[in-house]
């Protein structure tokens, strides 16, 4: 059988009403939804099922919202179709539903830990900002930040698409260089300079929670978006901590797995952004997206496939 890649989201793919339909339908996904919520005392159906947006946005709420999700989607494909992943990966907050999905954390704890990232993150005082540039190759933005101050590769997302994070006066500059390079820049709408040094802050905030948790083994392999490599459970602590300043290698981790023999891609929660990028890193490989129970077609259709 074709080897398989689950592939959990990051921040941005919150959307109103993400797992529901999979809640209300399957009781495997009500579990989780359940287990978290009892965790956080915060009723996670009701804010991804209901909202509002703006509730649903705020970093503290977003982060435990989306991974949960993606672990009770990740529980439905496993229980519904019989596909179980030959390896994990996720986007930035997506590697802790990866981690869980992979035994090496529990959904309580997972649902701590991002609901304590948030609020990391959330707290940092740092005045930052992020913008997308598109049409230019990885090398090229990392020659034009490092001509500037406080500006660093944030997000490897696919050929042609890299984000950027620091410091206002940095960002703008690179945004207009990469302009007169012949690419685009595109404004991102967060709340501060993600996946770059200037969130060493969270880190220290983050570090006491991370420290409470007993990693256990993984029952599946796992690809960091941090190093781009296959990792193991003892380094997994040092990278939660690393992912929060460190750029964010999703092509670089994708382009590993395809020549690892990796030839589909699953991507479980809320929306499909992950599969747009996998088919833009390597058109030859099967990507399919799992948020709703009218996804599961598909993925029975490739189970049968081989």
């Amino acid at each position: 059988m074709t080897p398989v890649a689950f592939c959990f989201p990051g921040q941005g793919s919150q959307r109103v009403g993400m797992g529901q339909q999979l809640v209300e339908r399957y009781p495997e996904a009500a579990a989780v939804f359940d287990e978290a919520s009892a965790e956080l005392g915060l009723d996670l159906r009701r804010v991804c099922f209901d909202g509002p947006l703006e509730e649903l946005s705020k970093t503290e709420v977003t982060q435990p919202a989306l991974v949960i999700t993606s672990i009770a989607a990740a529980r439905v494909v496993e229980e519904q179709t019989g596909l179980r992943p030959d390896v994990v990966i996720g986007h930035s907050v997506g590697e802790y539903a990866a981690l869980a999905v992979a035994g090496s954390v529990t959904v309580r704890d997972v649902a701590r830990l991002t609901r304590e990232r948030g609020l990391a993150t959330g707290a940092v005082d740092v005045p930052g900002a992020m913008a997308a540039i598109l049409g230019l190759a990885g090398d090229a933005v990392e020659a034009l930040c490092a001509a500037e101050e406080a500006v660093w590769p944030a997000n490897y997302n696919c050929p042609g698409q890299v984000g950027i994070s620091g410091r206002e006066e940095g960002v703008a500059a690179v945004s207009a260089a990469a302009k007169d390079a012949g690419g685009k820049s595109v404004r991102l709408r967060v709340t501060g300079a993600f996946h770059c040094p200037l969130m060493a802050g969270a880190v220290e905030r983050l570090e006491p929670a991370l420290d409470a948790v007993r990693f256990r083994d993984l029952d599946t392999r796992y690809m960091s978006t941090v190093t781009s490599r296959l990792e193991t459970v003892d380094r997994v602590p040092h990278l939660l901590r690393e992912q929060l300043t460190a750029p964010v290698r999703f092509t670089q981790a994708v382009q590993s797995l395809v020549g690892d023999g990796v030839g589909r891609f699953v991507e479980l929660g809320s929306g499909a952004v992950l599969t747009g990028l996998v088919k833009r890193i390597d058109p030859a490989v099967e990507a399919l997206a799992v948020g709703e129970p009218a996804d599961l077609g598909a993925v029975r259709g490739a189970v049968a496939s081989g």
